[in-house]
């Protein structure tokens, strides 16, 4: 918790004004039994009925003033907690945008999502409660032994004996389940996870008929999180049957020796009632401690859970100058080796290649042969293992953030739109972009008609994850955005795969038209590479072959094999 505390010093006015009036309005709840006592020894024993009336009206005064100090409590305690929830949430989300593709890869979607969701709101509702609860419970406690000490000393010995037992017992517990908390957090990340992964997939499951054993697979994980819930909950249970026991054990003690000292006449009938509810307001609020010892826990090991996350500092270092882009090379790879995690195997070995600024290169090989891991390299998505990869003449990670990323338009795989408007979603990389920007890129996108067709045009809606577009529509819209920032660099990662032949074959037509901008088209479609410029041709992580479509078919078996594969009758032939 101390490493996330630098968000709470917006809110330090509010984080000292709430447990301050908590402490005011327990110092009226520890004046209550002094009062008591007068009303049963000067009140009614004495038959004084000025003290009874005067008592009477403090008691409703002490009320109303608590009542007073407890809402200014609970409003600057509320206005604290949610507050600095806020900025952790806000905090987490932005460093969260500067991880590598290869550290979110390793902590995984769902990991993030527990953290920004269930973890923070347990982090605001143990920040609350200790704001209000975490001074006042023990103020009450220790308060009640130096109140009992001014009325008898021997009585409050019991007190000094019975405090430091209970608050052994309630850090031992304590001390004992954060661990727990911590893992039943992430047995609830794993849940989470599956959770997502089953909803996400959830038509290929139903299509295989897989519902019965991705229930049961979400089963066991659920039992394992409600078995360590069980196991901490039980932990935390004993709580409140040990320190009943501890503390009606010392109100019996109380009693028993109060009463004696009653009938020696060394203390009074009322200070016995007072010292009773002095005993009875430790009952009370250990009772709260407890819970809210149980809550703190689970906060501070969601807390813990939330630092790791801000302390993972950033994989990658860029630039911080503007490099000159003028280089006829726009992009190079020399050597390269590449792996997805540090000690997995390579998933590319000893690439090389150049392209000229304004050329198409087509990219073209077997599921999993690395056509994907070559393209994520060129924006720096990832870090090569060994080599380089130069942009315009200049290594990839000699480039700011920024420029990098302006120089290249990328569309990946699986199309991405996100709720809004299609006008939102074309300018998502260029806010300055026209509405004759995005129509010409559309155009260029085979989409103008799909958006044109539309009773908005550009305004029309677009639900989550573009639900209420086909998958080609989305791919052209996609294709679009990328084209509407005007990059140097277009790379199209399989982004044509859900268009029929008649469409590729137009988009590709547009794209030839940007004679600046040079393209790369991953595809598993020779078709869609066949009039590209230069053609690589990928196999197992190697490169196999590049050239023209022409010189590949007499110099590279594994194209010829691709080729012939989709044109089985020219092979005939």
């Amino acid at each position: 918790m101390k490493r996330l505390l630098k968000y709470l010093k917006t809110y330090k006015k509010e984080a000292v004004v709430a447990p301050f009036f908590k402490l005011l309005e327990a110092l009226m709840d520890l004046i209550v039994p002094l009062l008591i006592a007068d009303i049963i020894d000067q009140g009614i024993l004495g038959r004084n009925n000025g003290i009874l009336t005067r008592d009477f009206v403090l008691l409703i005064v002490l009320a109303a003033a608590g009542m007073v100090f407890s809402f200014v409590a609970q409003y600057f305690a509320a206005k604290a907690s949610i507050g600095f929830a806020s900025d952790v949430r806000q905090a987490l989300f932005d460093h969260s945008q500067t991880f590598s593709y290869g550290q979110l890869d390793r902590m995984g979607t769902g990991t993030l999502v527990t953290r920004m969701t269930s973890d923070i709101n347990q982090i605001q509702t143990g920040t609350n409660l200790a704001l209000r609860l975490l001074l006042r419970s023990p103020f009450i406690v220790f308060g009640a032994m130096v109140m009992a000490f001014t009325i008898d000393v021997p009585s409050a010995l019991i007190f000094a004996v019975a405090i430091p037992v209970l608050c052994l017992v309630v850090f031992a517990i304590m001390l004992k389940s954060i661990p727990l908390f911590e893992k039943a957090q992430e047995a609830l990340d794993r849940l989470l996870s599956t959770l997502r992964e089953d909803l996400s997939g959830v038509r290929v499951i139903r299509a295989f008929c897989k519902e019965e054993d991705e229930i049961a697979s979400f089963d066991q994980k659920n039992d394992i999180l409600t078995s360590i819930n069980i196991g901490v909950g039980r932990l935390s249970a004993l709580m409140n049957p040990l320190t009943y026991i501890l503390i009606n054990t010392a109100t019996i003690i109380l009693i028993d020796r109060s009463g004696i000292r009653v009938e020696m006449g060394a203390l009074k009938q009322g200070d016995v009632v007072a010292l009773y509810n002095y005993m009875a307001q430790i009952i009370v609020e250990l009772i709260k401690l407890a819970s809210l010892i149980i809550t703190i826990n689970k906060s501070l090991a969601c807390a813990s859970r939330v630092a790791d996350i801000l302390d993972i500092k950033e994989e990658m270092s860029y630039g911080s100058g503007i490099l000159n882009t003028d280089s006829d090379e726009a992009v190079c790879f020399r050597n390269v080796d590449f792996a997805y995690a540090k000690d997995s195997e390579d998933a590319l070995n000893d690439i090389s290649f150049t392209v000229k600024k304004g050329q198409r290169i087509g990219i073209i090989g077997a599921t999993g042969s690395g056509k994907s891991s070559i393209i994520n390299l060129i924006p720096r998505f990832y870090d090569v293992r060994k080599g380089r990869v130069e942009v315009f003449g200049h290594d990839v990670r000699e480039y700011s953030k920024k420029q990098l990323i302006d120089l290249i338009g990328i569309v990946p795989q699986k199309a991405v739109l996100f709720e809004g408007s299609i006008r939102d979603n074309l300018k998502l990389g260029n806010d300055e972009a026209s509405d004759e920007d995005l129509i010409e890129a559309l155009k260029t996108a085979q989409g103008y008609e799909t958006v044109m067709n539309k009773e908005k045009g550009l305004d029309d809606h677009v639900e989550q994850g573009g639900r209420n577009f086909s998958g080609g529509q989305r791919q052209r819209l996609t294709i679009a955005r990328a084209l509407a920032r005007r990059p140097q660099i277009l790379i199209l990662d399989d982004s044509a795969s859900a268009l029929d032949f008649a469409t590729d074959l137009k988009l590709r037509q547009g794209l030839a038209k940007l004679k600046e901008m040079t393209v790369f088209i991953v595809s598993q479609r020779s078709s869609s590479v066949r009039s590209c410029d230069k053609i690589l041709v990928v196999d197992d992580g190697r490169l196999v072959g590049q050239g023209s479509h022409e010189e590949l078919m007499k110099d590279c078996p594994v194209y010829k094999e691709i080729y012939y594969s989709q044109f089985p009758e020219e092979d005939r032939a």
